[in-house]
């Protein structure tokens, strides 16, 4: 299977989940509401106009990977200081030829950014979607977000995509990185409590 046919089937998928029986939560690969319902379908139909919609070169936008790092055992989360964008961000990027999924591409960024041995991805696909907006020659990334359990007592080791690399508890989040950081972080406390 292609990496284009991947993201289709998860994207498709994101959202097709059942709920659990007391409703309280969406299941896990279910979007949270209309908005992620609706950037879904908006993904979707770019990479139907697209078929280069993965890749950088695409200059209407691409799909990027990225998973948030965290320890649960220990309630932090690792956040990288991006030096392109000076922001506390999650491990993530580009999609590789080489990636045989998004999953697969995902987990890569998030070893290669936080050099954490040992992650795995959190069950159930994707947590969330996140569209955001990048300096020119592109338009616009169309993030998928998983969340990558760290070992317990896991030591990083910053990347030359990093300013900084650094441990911060749940309760710090939002105080250092933008919305978009703390709705992950939400979404993936939710997928773990479930």
């Amino acid at each position: 299977m292609s990496l284009y046919d991947d993201a289709v089937l998860v994207l498709k998928a994101y959202g097709d989940g059942a709920r659990r029986p007391d409703a309280s939560a969406p299941a896990a690969g279910e979007p949270a509401g209309p908005e992620q319902s609706a950037l879904r379908d908006d993904y979707l139909a770019h990479l139907a106009a697209r078929p280069d919609g993965l890749w950088k070169a695409c200059g209407a936008g691409h799909l990027t990977a990225s998973a948030l790092v965290v320890d649960p055992s220990a309630g932090r989360v690792l956040l990288t200081l991006h030096r392109k964008l000076n922001m506390w961000l999650q491990m993530g990027g580009h999609c590789e030829p080489g990636d045989a999924s998004l999953e697969a591409a995902a987990l890569r960024e998030a070893a290669e950014e936080s050099g954490v041995e040992g992650l795995t991805l959190l069950p159930g696909g994707p947590v969330r979607l996140d569209r955001h907006p990048i300096p020119p020659p592109c338009r616009q990334h169309f993030d998928v977000q998983y969340a990558a359990l760290a070992p317990a007592g896991a030591v990083a080791a910053i990347s030359e995509e990093s300013i900084d690399l650094r441990w911060f508890a749940y309760g710090e989040v939002a105080g250092v990185a933008d919305t978009s950081v703390v709705r992950l972080l939400d979404a993936t406390r939710a997928r773990l409590a479930a």
